[in-house]
């Protein structure tokens, strides 16, 4: 029977299928082919498409993709009367390497009255967007860091898993595809696994719950693990999905590990201590030293801000300490006054740092009390003042050495004088060459009221209002100590017998001793 005459209806039936057909002869002559089967091979003609099997196996390369490797092109497995449904194949133009399609093949293999192949047809269906698709999801999957199974629903056998299961289990990538629910359990352990396996038989979304796998070295992992219906080339499937608690519980271990040394820490620190919000400086806790010092425990000042607990007595110097906290994030020994309980100030130095605990931001302020340090000192600052009062008494090396021991953070001043005349000059230096105003007037050929008006001019210049601190203002800004030259009628003492090192002509320490003033 011939193709024109006999199969013509035919070829208008399937002419406008969406599905391609290719009419296979036995002799392998490729009789007709519709528009459809033209296109999925990007062909305008039959000729295009090949005439014959050999033709159509020098102008297509093919490729199977579900794992079956035959010898034989589909379309050659038709001719030889093969019967095959959902064969998947890769195919390429041999002119046009970049043009490539994937098509689900079946064979359809029709005899007449005495059963012989009468008709022989080969239909395709493209499934390229499909495939396209898949490999898109595929690659997702795999690159997924969260660890995944994809569990066929048909048999309950894993199909797909990808690499963050495989290094969260250890399991090999062998051990678990094509293993049932049951071998490579995804719900061992789970609170709810009678709720999960119900869900996973019903093909429905099953809700997170925590379980604990087995590990094929035998130990487990705590996992919360939840399962999603999918669907893998129309095969319905469930994605589980899982979240490594074993990294969450070490983190939450280290993280609990490190309050508790903090808090331990923070607790037993001898120095007073102050947690406080950063936003608001709100007292969140104080350790027991802070207690002692301040006699204000817990009860009394947490809740309450510094401020409220009546602690500084300075606003100024509050507002000081937050200032530069906004600026910097921490200060580091500032001077300030607080209040003890009793109402008594205490003298401190504050050193604070901002700090994040569970992401909120904190400020941690240490305070130490040297209300006993700073007496001492006004105590000795006070008796070198006293001692300073009647300078003629020391040499000059000593008068610089009480000069640096009162104020040592002025060393290395520039020598400037704020606007001092010649004469106001000339007195300050004789001032600090020890001279009274008695032996000044005579040393300058001046009364003694003019010295001590001029005296009284460069105290309101210098902001002084003592003899003493008129010698340390001088020595710290580079006045010479020189003596005059003639002897100091004031005290009776040659000042030519001390040299700059405050020795005499002889090299030995003068002993320095009161005389009889003269008449």
């Amino acid at each position: 029977m011939t193709v024109g005459v006999d199969r013509h209806e035919l070829r208008q039936i399937i002419a406008g299928l969406s599905e391609g057909v290719i009419l296979v002869e036995p002799d392998q002559t490729i009789a007709y082919a519709n528009e459809a089967a033209l296109a999925m091979h990007g062909a305008q003609s039959l000729n295009e498409l090949g005439s014959t099997v050999d033709a159509y196996r020098q102008r297509f390369a093919l490729r199977y993709r579900n794992n079956l490797t035959p010898n034989h092109y589909p379309i050659e497995r038709v001719v030889a009367g093969e019967r095959f449904h959902d064969v998947i194949v890769e195919v390429k133009r041999a002119d046009k390497p970049d043009m490539d399609f994937v098509h689900s093949l079946r064979s359809l293999v029709a005899t007449d009255r005495d059963g012989n192949p009468s008709c022989l047809a080969l239909i395709l269906k493209d499934v390229s967007d499909q495939f396209e698709a898949e490999a898109r999801f595929e690659a997702a999957f795999n690159a997924n860091p969260a660890p995944a199974v994809i569990t066929r629903l048909s048999d309950l056998r894993h199909v797909k898993v990808n690499h963050g299961f495989l290094e969260m289990t250890g399991h090999t990538r062998d051990a678990v595809i094509g293993r049932s629910v049951y071998e490579v359990d995804v719900l061992a352990g789970s609170r709810n696994r009678d709720l999960a396996v119900a869900r996973l038989n019903e093909g429905a979304t099953i809700p997170q719950m925590e379980a604990c796998l087995d590990l094929p070295d035998g130990g487990s992992r705590f996992v919360i693990v939840a399962g999603q219906p999918i669907e893998m080339g129309d095969e319905p499937c469930m994605l589980f999905t899982f979240a490594d608690l074993d990294l969450r519980r070490k983190a939450e271990t280290a993280l609990r590990q490190s309050e508790e040394r903090f808090a331990k820490a923070f607790r037993l620190t001898p120095v007073p201590t102050v947690l406080a919000r950063a936003e608001d400086f709100l007292v969140t806790g104080v350790n027991e030293a802070f207690g002692r010092v301040f006699g204000l425990g817990e009860d009394r000042i947490v809740g309450r801000s510094l401020t409220e607990a009546g602690l500084w007595v300075s606003e100024a110097q509050r507002l000081q300490v937050e200032a530069s906290l906004d600026r910097h994030g921490s200060v580091r020994g500032a001077e300030v006054c607080l209040k003890h309980e009793s109402g008594a100030n205490l003298d401190c130095l504050v050193s604070a740092e901002r700090i994040a605990i569970n992401e909120a931001g904190f400020v941690l302020l240490v305070v130490q009390d040297i209300t006993e340090r700073k007496h001492s000192e006004r105590e000795l600052f006070d008796a070198i003042e006293t001692v300073m009062a009647d300078t003629s008494w020391f040499s000059r090396g000593l008068i610089e050495k009480l000069a640096n021991l009162r104020r040592p953070d002025r060393e290395g001043a520039d020598g400037s004088a704020p606007n001092l005349t010649v004469r106001e000059r000339q007195i300050l230096n004789l001032i600090c060459s020890g001279l009274d105003d008695d032996a000044i007037a005579r040393k300058l050929s001046l009364s003694r009221n003019t010295v001590r008006n001029h005296g009284a001019a460069l105290y309101r210049k210098l902001g002084i209002h003592k003899r003493s601190e008129a010698v340390v203002w001088g020595r710290e800004n580079g006045f010479p100590l020189s003596i005059p030259a003639d002897e100091d009628h004031s005290t009776g003492t040659s000042a030519s017998l001390i040299d700059t090192g405050g020795r005499t002509s002889s090299g030995r320490a003068p002993v320095v001793s009161r005389t009889t003033k003269r008449p």
